[in-house]
Protein backbone atom coordinates (compact mmCIF):
# COMPACT_ATOMS: atom_id res chain seq x y z
CA UNK A 1 0.00 0.00 0.00
CA UNK A 2 1.45 3.34 -1.03
CA UNK A 3 1.92 5.76 1.85
CA UNK A 4 1.83 9.47 1.09
CA UNK A 5 4.78 11.49 2.34
CA UNK A 6 3.43 14.08 4.78
CA UNK A 7 5.36 16.19 7.26
CA UNK A 8 4.23 15.53 10.82
CA UNK A 9 1.67 18.01 12.19
CA UNK A 10 1.85 20.06 8.99
CA UNK A 11 -1.20 21.84 7.51
CA UNK A 12 -1.45 19.03 4.96
CA UNK A 13 -1.43 16.46 7.76
CA UNK A 14 -4.31 18.20 9.54
CA UNK A 15 -6.24 18.56 6.29
CA UNK A 16 -5.94 14.82 5.70
CA UNK A 17 -6.92 14.12 9.32
CA UNK A 18 -10.03 16.29 8.95
CA UNK A 19 -11.16 14.15 5.97
CA UNK A 20 -12.81 16.98 3.98
CA UNK A 21 -14.63 14.52 1.71
CA UNK A 22 -16.77 13.42 4.67
CA UNK A 23 -18.17 16.94 5.06
CA UNK A 24 -20.74 15.99 2.42
CA UNK A 25 -22.49 13.92 5.06
CA UNK A 26 -22.56 16.92 7.40
CA UNK A 27 -23.78 19.41 4.80
CA UNK A 28 -26.60 17.43 3.17
CA UNK A 29 -28.92 17.07 6.22
CA UNK A 30 -28.60 20.76 7.06
CA UNK A 31 -29.14 21.67 3.41
CA UNK A 32 -32.36 19.65 3.28
CA UNK A 33 -33.61 20.99 6.61
CA UNK A 34 -32.98 24.56 5.49
CA UNK A 35 -34.70 24.10 2.12
CA UNK A 36 -37.87 22.75 3.77
CA UNK A 37 -37.77 25.50 6.40
CA UNK A 38 -37.31 28.16 3.70
CA UNK A 39 -40.41 26.97 1.84
CA UNK A 40 -42.54 26.62 4.98
CA UNK A 41 -41.36 29.99 6.31
CA UNK A 42 -43.20 31.67 3.44
CA UNK A 43 -46.44 30.79 5.24
CA UNK A 44 -45.37 32.90 8.21
CA UNK A 45 -43.73 35.79 6.38
CA UNK A 46 -40.40 36.54 4.72
CA UNK A 47 -38.78 37.75 7.94
CA UNK A 48 -39.17 34.41 9.76
CA UNK A 49 -36.20 32.64 8.17
CA UNK A 50 -32.85 33.48 9.80
CA UNK A 51 -29.72 33.28 7.68
CA UNK A 52 -27.56 33.68 10.78
CA UNK A 53 -29.11 30.58 12.34
CA UNK A 54 -28.70 28.76 9.02
CA UNK A 55 -24.97 29.51 8.91
CA UNK A 56 -24.53 28.49 12.56
CA UNK A 57 -26.26 25.15 11.92
CA UNK A 58 -24.01 24.46 8.96
CA UNK A 59 -20.83 25.45 10.82
CA UNK A 60 -21.79 23.34 13.83
CA UNK A 61 -22.38 20.33 11.57
CA UNK A 62 -19.03 20.81 9.82
CA UNK A 63 -17.06 21.20 13.06
CA UNK A 64 -18.75 18.22 14.69
CA UNK A 65 -17.94 16.09 11.64
CA UNK A 66 -14.26 17.08 11.82
CA UNK A 67 -14.32 16.43 15.57
CA UNK A 68 -15.78 12.97 14.96
CA UNK A 69 -13.07 12.27 12.41
CA UNK A 70 -10.33 13.27 14.86
CA UNK A 71 -11.90 11.13 17.60
CA UNK A 72 -12.21 8.17 15.24
CA UNK A 73 -8.62 8.56 14.07
CA UNK A 74 -7.26 8.74 17.62
CA UNK A 75 -9.23 5.98 19.32
CA UNK A 76 -8.98 3.49 16.43
CA UNK A 77 -5.22 3.97 16.59
CA UNK A 78 -5.14 3.54 20.37
CA UNK A 79 -7.34 0.43 20.19
CA UNK A 80 -5.22 -1.02 17.42
CA UNK A 81 -8.13 -1.20 14.98
CA UNK A 82 -6.13 0.69 12.34
CA UNK A 83 -3.18 -1.35 11.14
CA UNK A 84 -0.84 0.01 8.48
CA UNK A 85 -0.39 -3.40 6.89
CA UNK A 86 -3.98 -4.63 6.82
CA UNK A 87 -5.92 -1.38 6.44
CA UNK A 88 -7.99 -1.24 3.25
CA UNK A 89 -9.52 2.21 3.59
CA UNK A 90 -7.95 5.66 3.19
CA UNK A 91 -4.86 6.17 5.34
CA UNK A 92 -5.32 7.62 8.82
CA UNK A 93 -3.28 10.43 10.32
CA UNK A 94 -2.29 8.89 13.66
CA UNK A 95 -1.54 5.47 12.19
CA UNK A 96 0.65 6.95 9.47
CA UNK A 97 2.44 9.25 11.92
CA UNK A 98 1.22 12.39 10.18
CA UNK A 99 -0.22 13.71 13.45
CA UNK A 100 1.25 13.07 16.88
CA UNK A 101 -0.91 11.51 19.61
CA UNK A 102 -0.62 14.48 21.97
CA UNK A 103 -1.36 16.89 19.12
CA UNK A 104 -4.47 14.90 18.21
CA UNK A 105 -5.65 15.01 21.84
CA UNK A 106 -5.34 18.79 21.81
CA UNK A 107 -7.10 18.97 18.45
CA UNK A 108 -10.03 16.91 19.76
CA UNK A 109 -10.35 19.21 22.77
CA UNK A 110 -10.13 22.31 20.56
CA UNK A 111 -12.69 21.19 17.98
CA UNK A 112 -15.09 20.02 20.70
CA UNK A 113 -14.88 23.41 22.40
CA UNK A 114 -15.19 25.23 19.08
CA UNK A 115 -18.32 23.26 18.21
CA UNK A 116 -19.83 24.27 21.56
CA UNK A 117 -18.94 27.93 21.02
CA UNK A 118 -20.45 27.94 17.52
CA UNK A 119 -23.54 26.03 18.58
CA UNK A 120 -24.31 27.99 21.75
CA UNK A 121 -25.79 31.05 19.95
CA UNK A 122 -28.46 28.75 18.50
CA UNK A 123 -30.08 29.04 21.94
CA UNK A 124 -31.28 32.49 20.84
CA UNK A 125 -33.06 30.93 17.87
CA UNK A 126 -34.18 27.50 19.08
CA UNK A 127 -34.41 27.93 22.85
CA UNK A 128 -32.56 26.34 25.78
CA UNK A 129 -33.31 22.89 24.38
CA UNK A 130 -30.46 23.51 21.94
CA UNK A 131 -28.05 23.05 24.88
CA UNK A 132 -29.35 19.52 25.38
CA UNK A 133 -29.07 18.81 21.65
CA UNK A 134 -25.46 20.00 21.67
CA UNK A 135 -24.53 17.93 24.72
CA UNK A 136 -26.06 14.79 23.19
CA UNK A 137 -24.22 15.38 19.90
CA UNK A 138 -20.86 15.75 21.66
CA UNK A 139 -21.49 12.75 23.92
CA UNK A 140 -22.39 10.38 21.10
CA UNK A 141 -19.54 11.74 18.98
CA UNK A 142 -17.24 10.03 21.51
CA UNK A 143 -19.43 7.01 22.24
CA UNK A 144 -19.68 6.05 18.58
CA UNK A 145 -15.98 5.34 18.08
CA UNK A 146 -15.18 4.16 21.58
CA UNK A 147 -18.09 1.76 22.14
CA UNK A 148 -21.18 1.80 19.95
CA UNK A 149 -19.57 1.11 16.56
CA UNK A 150 -18.06 -2.08 18.02
CA UNK A 151 -21.57 -3.20 19.02
CA UNK A 152 -23.04 -2.82 15.54
CA UNK A 153 -25.02 0.30 16.43
CA UNK A 154 -23.30 2.62 13.96
CA UNK A 155 -26.13 2.44 11.44
CA UNK A 156 -28.69 3.42 14.08
CA UNK A 157 -26.57 6.39 15.08
CA UNK A 158 -26.32 7.49 11.45
CA UNK A 159 -30.12 7.52 11.19
CA UNK A 160 -30.30 9.64 14.33
CA UNK A 161 -27.33 11.99 13.97
CA UNK A 162 -27.19 12.33 10.19
CA UNK A 163 -30.94 12.21 9.72
CA UNK A 164 -33.36 12.96 12.53
CA UNK A 165 -31.22 15.40 14.51
CA UNK A 166 -29.66 17.65 11.84
CA UNK A 167 -32.67 17.83 9.51
CA UNK A 168 -35.38 18.25 12.13
CA UNK A 169 -33.36 20.48 14.47
CA UNK A 170 -32.28 22.74 11.59
CA UNK A 171 -35.97 23.07 10.71
CA UNK A 172 -36.95 23.60 14.37
CA UNK A 173 -34.39 26.37 14.86
CA UNK A 174 -36.09 28.31 12.06
CA UNK A 175 -39.80 27.65 12.75
CA UNK A 176 -39.92 26.27 16.33
CA UNK A 177 -42.04 23.30 15.29
CA UNK A 178 -41.85 19.93 13.58
CA UNK A 179 -44.03 18.24 10.98
CA UNK A 180 -44.64 14.71 9.78
CA UNK A 181 -42.98 15.63 6.48
CA UNK A 182 -39.82 16.80 8.23
CA UNK A 183 -39.55 13.62 10.32
CA UNK A 184 -40.03 11.35 7.30
CA UNK A 185 -37.58 13.33 5.18
CA UNK A 186 -35.02 13.30 7.99
CA UNK A 187 -35.23 9.50 8.19
CA UNK A 188 -34.87 9.27 4.41
CA UNK A 189 -31.77 11.47 4.61
CA UNK A 190 -30.36 9.23 7.34
CA UNK A 191 -30.87 6.16 5.15
CA UNK A 192 -29.09 7.79 2.22
CA UNK A 193 -26.10 8.73 4.36
CA UNK A 194 -26.04 5.30 6.01
CA UNK A 195 -25.03 3.93 2.60
CA UNK A 196 -21.61 5.51 3.22
CA UNK A 197 -21.18 3.57 6.46
CA UNK A 198 -22.43 0.39 4.82
CA UNK A 199 -19.90 0.46 1.98
CA UNK A 200 -17.15 1.36 4.46
CA UNK A 201 -18.03 -1.58 6.71
CA UNK A 202 -18.55 -3.86 3.71
CA UNK A 203 -14.98 -3.18 2.63
CA UNK A 204 -13.61 -3.70 6.16
CA UNK A 205 -15.76 -6.70 7.14
CA UNK A 206 -12.84 -9.13 7.43
CA UNK A 207 -10.51 -6.83 9.38
CA UNK A 208 -13.39 -5.63 11.58
CA UNK A 209 -14.29 -9.22 12.43
CA UNK A 210 -10.67 -9.97 13.34
CA UNK A 211 -10.55 -6.84 15.54
CA UNK A 212 -13.78 -7.79 17.33
CA UNK A 213 -15.66 -4.88 15.77
CA UNK A 214 -19.11 -6.40 15.24
CA UNK A 215 -20.59 -3.98 12.74
CA UNK A 216 -23.97 -4.64 11.17
CA UNK A 217 -22.23 -5.89 8.02
CA UNK A 218 -20.17 -8.36 10.06
CA UNK A 219 -23.34 -9.58 11.77
CA UNK A 220 -25.53 -10.06 8.70
CA UNK A 221 -22.89 -11.08 6.15
CA UNK A 222 -21.76 -9.74 2.79
CA UNK A 223 -24.76 -10.77 0.66
CA UNK A 224 -27.31 -9.29 3.05
CA UNK A 225 -25.18 -6.15 3.35
CA UNK A 226 -25.26 -5.70 -0.42
CA UNK A 227 -29.05 -5.99 -0.43
CA UNK A 228 -29.25 -3.53 2.45
CA UNK A 229 -27.03 -1.04 0.62
CA UNK A 230 -29.37 -1.06 -2.37
CA UNK A 231 -32.40 -1.06 -0.08
CA UNK A 232 -31.55 2.10 1.86
CA UNK A 233 -31.47 4.10 -1.38
CA UNK A 234 -34.72 2.60 -2.67
CA UNK A 235 -36.57 3.10 0.61
CA UNK A 236 -35.29 6.68 0.96
CA UNK A 237 -36.67 7.57 -2.47
CA UNK A 238 -39.99 5.84 -1.74
CA UNK A 239 -40.28 7.90 1.45
CA UNK A 240 -40.00 10.94 -0.82
CA UNK A 241 -43.61 10.28 -1.83
CA UNK A 242 -44.36 12.52 1.16
CA UNK A 243 -43.09 15.42 -0.94
CA UNK A 244 -45.51 14.56 -3.72
CA UNK A 245 -48.45 14.30 -1.32
CA UNK A 246 -47.60 17.78 0.01
CA UNK A 247 -47.45 19.29 -3.47
CA UNK A 248 -43.66 19.23 -3.99
CA UNK A 249 -43.59 16.90 -6.99
CA UNK A 250 -40.08 17.82 -8.13
CA UNK A 251 -38.67 17.02 -4.68
CA UNK A 252 -39.85 13.45 -5.29
CA UNK A 253 -39.00 13.14 -8.99
CA UNK A 254 -35.54 14.73 -9.12
CA UNK A 255 -33.95 12.38 -6.51
CA UNK A 256 -34.73 9.46 -8.84
CA UNK A 257 -31.52 10.55 -10.59
CA UNK A 258 -29.74 9.81 -7.31
CA UNK A 259 -31.38 6.37 -7.20
CA UNK A 260 -29.95 5.52 -10.62
CA UNK A 261 -26.45 6.54 -9.48
CA UNK A 262 -26.92 4.57 -6.25
CA UNK A 263 -27.88 1.46 -8.24
CA UNK A 264 -24.79 1.76 -10.44
CA UNK A 265 -22.58 2.00 -7.35
CA UNK A 266 -24.31 -1.06 -5.90
CA UNK A 267 -23.56 -3.01 -9.07
CA UNK A 268 -19.91 -1.95 -8.83
CA UNK A 269 -19.80 -3.12 -5.20
CA UNK A 270 -21.13 -6.53 -6.23
CA UNK A 271 -18.58 -6.78 -9.01
CA UNK A 272 -15.58 -5.80 -6.86
CA UNK A 273 -16.61 -7.84 -3.83
CA UNK A 274 -13.73 -7.07 -1.50
CA UNK A 275 -10.44 -5.23 -1.23
CA UNK A 276 -9.13 -1.70 -1.62
CA UNK A 277 -10.91 -1.23 -4.94
CA UNK A 278 -14.09 -0.72 -2.92
CA UNK A 279 -12.74 2.73 -2.05
CA UNK A 280 -14.03 3.70 -5.50
CA UNK A 281 -17.52 2.85 -4.28
CA UNK A 282 -16.89 4.88 -1.13
CA UNK A 283 -16.12 7.95 -3.23
CA UNK A 284 -19.10 7.34 -5.50
CA UNK A 285 -21.41 6.95 -2.50
CA UNK A 286 -20.24 10.29 -1.07
CA UNK A 287 -20.96 11.85 -4.48
CA UNK A 288 -24.39 10.22 -4.59
CA UNK A 289 -25.27 11.57 -1.16
CA UNK A 290 -24.40 15.09 -2.26
CA UNK A 291 -26.45 14.67 -5.44
CA UNK A 292 -29.42 13.53 -3.34
CA UNK A 293 -29.18 16.55 -1.05
CA UNK A 294 -28.88 19.00 -3.93
CA UNK A 295 -31.78 17.46 -5.88
CA UNK A 296 -34.12 17.35 -2.88
CA UNK A 297 -33.27 20.96 -2.04
CA UNK A 298 -33.74 22.13 -5.61
CA UNK A 299 -37.02 20.24 -5.83
CA UNK A 300 -38.29 21.95 -2.69
CA UNK A 301 -37.16 25.44 -3.72
CA UNK A 302 -38.67 25.15 -7.21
Amino acid sequence: MRTETVKMNSPKAWLLAARPKTLTGAAVPVMIGLSIAWVDAKMYGDDVFSWTAAVLCLLFAFIMQIDANFINDFFDYVKGTDDRETRLGPERACTQGWVGIDAMKRAIAATTCLACVVGLPLVFYGGLEMVLVGVVCVLFCFLYTTHLSYMGLGDVLVLVFFGLVPVSITYYVQLHTFSVEVIIVSLACGLVIDALLLVNNFRDRDTDRDAGKMTLVVRIGAEAALRLYLGVGVVACLMGVMFWLNGHVLAFVLPLVYLALHAFTWLRMKQIGRGRELNQCLGETARNIFVYGVLVSIGMLL
